[in-house]
Parts: C-alpha cells; sequence; structure tokens
C-alpha cells in the first residue's frame, strides 16, 4: 500500500511538473497574481474575471460570458498546454496546476464532482460542458490549468461562473472563443432588445410574453410590441428564455430570423434582424 501511494505520489508531481511549464503567472489585480496557460505559441489564456488592469500586458481581447481573456506576449513563453483529456468523468481525479510570483508553480487536488452538457453561464456565455471541480481554489488557481493524473488538459481553472464551487472551463470552449477573439477582436452575441417571460396560453402552448422593447433596438425595428408573445423563433419553439438564447448563438449578428408571435389572439410572423448585444463589462 505504501507503495502504491508513493507511485501515486510521484505520478501526481510529474504531471504538476510538465503541466507547470505551460502556466504563467498573471499580474493583472491588485493584491493577488492570477495564473494563464500558454494555449499556443505567444498567446495565453486566462479568467477574465482576474483582469483588472491592462498595464504591462497585452489584452488582445476578452469574453465575459464565458469569463475567459486572451493575451498576446511578444515572445513565447513557456510550452504550449499539453493534449486534451481524452475522457472527462464525475469522480477522476484532478489537479488545478497555477503559477504565483511567491510560490512559483502551485497545486491543488480534488475531484470532478460533475460533468453534463453544455450551459449556460449566469454572464450569458455558453460553455459547451458543465465540469464541476471539488477542489480548494486559491487566488492563483483561477485561470490555471486543469488536468487529470495523466497531465492531460481538462481545461482552465475559474472561480467566477458559479457560487457553487469552481468550474473548469473547457478546451473546446476556450478553442471556440479564442478563434473568434483572435479574428474578431472579440465575441459577438445576438440580441433581440426584449425583456421576456414564460407564459401559458388558452390552448395549453407555451411561449414568451414581451414585457418590454428596447427603443431603438432590432425587435423595434421589426415591429414587436409589448404584450405580443413569442412561441417560436426561426422555426424553433420558445418557451424559456434559454431557447431565444441559443436560436441567437446559431444565428450570425446581422442575420435575419422569422418571430412568430402571437398578437391580439391571432398569429403573426416578423423578420428580425439580429444586432449585436452590447458589452458591458
Amino acid at each position: 500500500m505504501t507503495s502504491e501511494l508513493a507511485a501515486l505520489s510521484n505520478d501526481l508531481a510529474a504531471a504538476v511538473e510538465r503541466a507547470g511549464r505551460s502556466v504563467v503567472a498573471v499580474h493583472a489585480r491588485p493584491r493577488f497574481s492570477s495564473s494563464g496557460v500558454v494555449w499556443r505559441p505567444g498567446v495565453i489564456v486566462t479568467a477574465q474575471h482576474t483582469i483588472r488592469r491592462e498595464e504591462e500586458i497585452t489584452v488582445a481581447g476578452s469574453d465575459p460570458g464565458t469569463d475567459l481573456a486572451v493575451l498576446r506576449v511578444p515572445e513565447p513563453s513557456g510550452d504550449p498546454a499539453p493534449p486534451l483529456a481524452e475522457e472527462i468523468k464525475p469522480g477522476y481525479l484532478t489537479l488545478a496546476v497555477g503559477r504565483s510570483e511567491d510560490s512559483g508553480v502551485n497545486a491543488t487536488l480534488g475531484i470532478i464532482s460533475a460533468v453534463s452538457g453544455p450551459w449556460r453561464t449566469w454572464r450569458g456565455g455558453r460553455l459547451d460542458r458543465y465540469i464541476r471541480l471539488d477542489l480548494t481554489m486559491y487566488p492563483a488557481s483561477s485561470g490555471g490549468l486543469v488536468i487529470d493524473t495523466s497531465g492531460a488538459t481538462i481545461g482552465i481553472a475559474t472561480s467566477a461562473l458559479s457560487r457553487l464551487a469552481g468550474l473548469a472551463i473547457p478546451a473546446s470552449t476556450i478553442n471556440r472563443v479564442l478563434e473568434e477573439i483572435l479574428t474578431r477582436g472579440r465575441v459577438s452575441r445576438g440580441y433581440l432588445g426584449v425583456g421576456l417571460q414564460p407564459v401559458t396560453l388558452p390552448d395549453h402552448q407555451r411561449g414568451l410574453i414581451v414585457l418590454s422593447v428596447e427603443a431603438g433596438g432590432p425587435a423595434a425595428a421589426a415591429g414587436v410590441l409589448v404584450g405580443d408573445i413569442l412561441v417560436s423563433l426561426d422555426g424553433k419553439a420558445a418557451v424559456d428564455t434559454d431557447d431565444v438564447q441559443t436560436a441567437l448563438e446559431s444565428a450570425s449578428v446581422g442575420e435575419t430570423v422569422k418571430a412568430d408571435l402571437v398578437r391580439g389572439g391571432l398569429r403573426k410572423q416578423l423578420p428580425i434582424t439580429v444586432g449585436e448585444r452590447p458589452r458591458r463589462d
């Protein structure tokens, strides 16, 4: 038993050492540094909520919705993140590897406590998977690399997207957001400019009643009125506000979607040109 524990300890130490070559300290907030991961040469990914000042760093862009920020460095610093983990399951041992100016490479050990499908954050972004971590999140943990015991990459750690526990922003989400930021400098999200609330119609069909219409917004320009009931968007049922956000993610900003409404008991269809959601960083 002692030899097995020693072997596990050595394996974990080796995994942390390898991962540490891809992790840097990010000095962008008072008192505590955070961590960042060299995702590709010259490009570092970190947790957006830890970027409080931008002196002495170059921020290529950020996405508060997924809590991701992309930094550029003039010269490659460290090794790119290790290959992606092949399998992620609840109960698997996991490590969050960070780096700070004082302690250097640091690690915290725990398990993956939950894994599920796509999940929308309270900030409005979408993670391709919900990966909840049961481990201690130190100040330098956010933005650090989350790995399995073999050292394979699961994602990066954040403490800002859930009050319940730390999460791993999955690698697939990082790749998606990174490409958009490097291409456009930001992540665009569509919006209609309406306030919505779920309601049930007399025929037991569900929809979303329009409680407010933003002046000058996409819905206002299309003729949407307060009191209209949205029942589908581009042919997909709209029974919850998440349905609308999901539909807008598949529609590029500037494209037209068809909104099926009930107005005064009669069906009506309006084309709405999707706008870009204003950033409120």
